[in-house]
């Protein structure tokens, strides 16, 4: 499904193009080249040997990220992949580090940072507006069907999945919430599965979260509610506090009220305009996605970062694999977390 975004959103970009797509079922790469006007490949070794080909969109499972991006990236293809960058720290190492030894850029979808409501919170924060931070809060209350997860046998696995509602449909807000307040200290969680069945993991999980400054806050992510609401991002601090839904920004309070301030408040009350995936998840525009290859592409021709490099993408990560450690554990979990070596899924050999 994702693939369909990456292509419309590469589309609407001046100077860019899709010129190949890669499936391991011919039928559905012929009909998604046609779409796109793109060559077709079953065979990605042929794909990687397009010469045409500057950049690999990566849209599979997220467990299986690690094998397509190194190959790509020793091809000397660019890489963006899309969230999670994979499902362990180890596999996500070993992307970054196949990237680094071929000098070729790798970025992570995370298109939540690249809306206008996140950019402007984004700079409040760093002018110092909201004074001392004091608490941070993501809140994912969304829907899934049964059948969202029946129709993949990828969906709801610790392999491919790599967790539940928190790793998949929650990772943005979690992104955006650590690239907002600043790195995440320690957390403390809980999460089960409750209303869904034949997953392997959470649909539902909450967390009170330390940040390194002092800051305090709380994550919840889940696919259990009905019908599935817009995610919410609320900062608050001795000097201001604002609220965002998708794109729409609810609250914008600062005791150094600016003239700007008010025309904020005006323009950005009713600005999403999609359901934000929140219950269904291709109720989504590609505005995001578009904004971030237009980002990578800069990267590329300047020979600048991304802003959502590897590093960077693989923050959210680490702070969802320690909320699920500290569910799994019952106990608080500091971080930074240690990745093992080799590359391997828990349980892998």
């Amino acid at each position: 499904m994702i693939s369909e975004f990456h292509g419309k959103a590469i589309s609407a970009i001046p100077g860019a193009r899709v010129v190949a797509v890669f499936s391991r079922d011919a039928a559905k790469a012929r009909r998604r080249a046609e779409q796109l006007g793109a060559r077709a490949y079953a065979d990605y070794g042929e794909f990687l040997k397009d010469e045409d080909l500057a950049i690999v969109s990566i849209c599979t499972p997220s467990g299986a990220h690690l094998e397509p991006a190194v190959a790509a990236a020793r091809a000397g293809k660019h890489v963006m992949i899309e969230k999670p960058v994979e499902v362990t720290l180890e596999r996500a190492d070993a992307i970054i580090a196949a990237c680094e030894r071929a000098g070729v850029k790798l970025g992570v979808i995370f298109q939540s940072r690249f809306s206008e409501a996140a950019g402007l919170l984004k700079r409040a924060i760093d002018a110092g507006r909201f004074g001392r931070l004091t608490l941070g809060d993501a809140y994912v209350k969304w829907h899934r069907e049964q059948s969202y997860y029946d129709s993949g046998a990828w969906r709801g696995t610790k392999a491919l999945d790599g967790g539940g509602a928190l790793i998949n449909q929650s990772i943005h807000a979690v992104d955006l919430l650590q690239w907002l307040m600043g790195p995440v200290g320690a957390v403390a969680a809980f999460a089960g599965r409750l209303i869904h069945e034949r997953i392997e993991v959470e649909d539902a999980a909450v967390a009170a979260v330390r940040f390194a400054n002092g800051a305090l806050g709380a994550i919840e992510g889940t696919t259990s509610v009905w019908p599935g609401h817009l995610k919410r991002i609320e900062i608050g601090g001795s000097a201001g506090s604002a609220v965002i839904e998708e794109e729409s920004i609810l609250a914008w309070k600062f005791k150094d009220e600016r003239p700007e301030d008010a025309l904020i408040r005006g323009k950005f009350a009713s600005a999403t305009t999609s359901g934000g995936g929140a219950g269904d998840p291709a109720a989504i525009n590609f505005t995001g996605h578009r904004r971030q290859f237009e980002d990578f592409m800069r990267a590329i021709e300047t020979d600048g970062s991304p802003l959502v490099d590897g590093p960077e993408g693989r923050k959210a990560l680490e702070v969802v694999l320690a909320i699920y450690e500290s569910a799994r554990t019952g106990r608080v979990v500091e971080l930074p977390l240690k990745a093992r070596r080799g590359g391997k899924r828990r349980g892998e050999r």
